[in-house]
């Protein structure tokens, strides 16, 4: 089984920025966002995925991708993922043994930016750059797959 362990974070500064060792544009949309997981094809570059993730909140959940053919997941995308579709850069931060995913939201979800790192065992000890802000792993809205239902254009509460 696949697991994925991943902690969310919103962003106190800019300062990561300086930092960025590369970055990878993404566009995903979803097929089915259930109770227990989802599944979404994403594309990045010339490379394209099915994705399946448990929807279990917290830092860990069960997660498995597979490689498709790029033109089948632009068809996918199109025709058949529910809108509005994901589009976001995604930003990679090397931090001592760890890397930082700062993905940087478009579209109807412009104007979010939250990071994320993945551990490689629960309770992993990491540390937290001075940008960091609030973390947000147990909030629903910031999961990709609900972003995609409510994006984050419709949050009252985003200033």
């Amino acid at each position: 089984m696949a697991v994925e362990i991943e902690h969310k974070f919103l962003l106190a500064s800019n300062q990561w920025r300086e930092l960025v060792s590369r970055r990878v544009i993404y566009k995903q949309g979803y097929l089915s966002s259930q109770p227990t997981s989802s599944i979404r094809v994403r594309i990045s570059d010339k490379q394209a995925w099915l994705n399946i993730k448990s929807a279990t909140i917290g830092t860990q959940r069960q997660e498995f991708e597979y490689e498709i053919p790029l033109s089948d997941a632009q068809e996918i995308l199109d025709t058949l993922c529910a809108k509005p579709i994901i589009e976001k850069t995604r930003h990679f931060v090397i931090d001592g043994d760890h890397v930082w995913e700062i993905d940087e939201f478009y579209g109807d979800n412009a104007g979010l930016v939250v990071a994320e790192i993945e551990l490689s065992a629960e309770g992993e000890v990491f540390s937290k750059p001075d940008w960091l802000g609030d973390e947000v792993t147990q909030d629903l809205r910031y999961y990709n797959n609900n972003l995609a239902r409510n994006p984050y254009k419709n949050w009252r509460d985003h200033a």
